[in-house]
């Protein structure tokens, strides 16, 4: 049996047009700037598609740090003392309306963790910017942790995030 979605970078034969997802900027973003900031190199992008090669959702992945001193104690403790620490950027994050709810959202989540874990480079933790209380709130059921005092910023070490996945 073959599963449900598959999870593959975006690429020129993606047709994104009817892509819907609910958010107009997330939507917008998605059909008319991902593909340049994947070809500029300012982000990868990452797409969940059916077995009909229907777009179900998205994802976005770049290189990013946080300042040592903004992580929590104890996420910070066993850490090296280096000023700021590498981590990935969830930049954007998307399911299509027909697919929300359903848990692909988390998916899409697993599959970034899994996938910065492959790519072997340095990466402490998954980060994201939630983009309103919902979504804060989304990331925080999945294991992140909102970094104090900023704002809506959460964070989820790596090595926690595979040992959650492994459970």
């Amino acid at each position: 049996m073959k599963p449900p979605f598959v999870t593959e970078p975006l690429n020129p034969d993606h047709d994104r047009s009817a892509f819907h997802s609910g958010s107009d900027s997330l939507d917008r973003y998605f059909k008319e700037r991902a593909s340049q900031d994947v070809r500029r190199r300012v982000a990868g992008c990452f797409v969940a598609v059916d077995q009909d090669k229907t777009i179900a959702g998205f994802y976005t992945l770049a290189a990013a740090s946080v300042a040592l001193d903004a992580l929590p104690r104890e996420m910070a403790k066993a850490l090296p003392r280096y000023p700021v620490v590498p981590v990935m950027l969830v930049g954007r994050l998307a399911v299509a309306t027909t697919h929300q709810g359903k848990g692909l959202g988390s998916a899409l989540i697993a599959d970034a963790i899994i996938r910065t874990d492959r790519f072997g480079i340095g990466a402490f933790a998954m980060m994201v910017d939630a983009k309103d209380e919902h979504a804060a709130a989304f990331y925080q059921a999945s294991g992140f942790t909102a970094l104090p005092g900023q704002g809506r910023r959460l964070c989820l070490p790596i090595a926690t995030a595979l040992r959650l996945l492994q459970d």
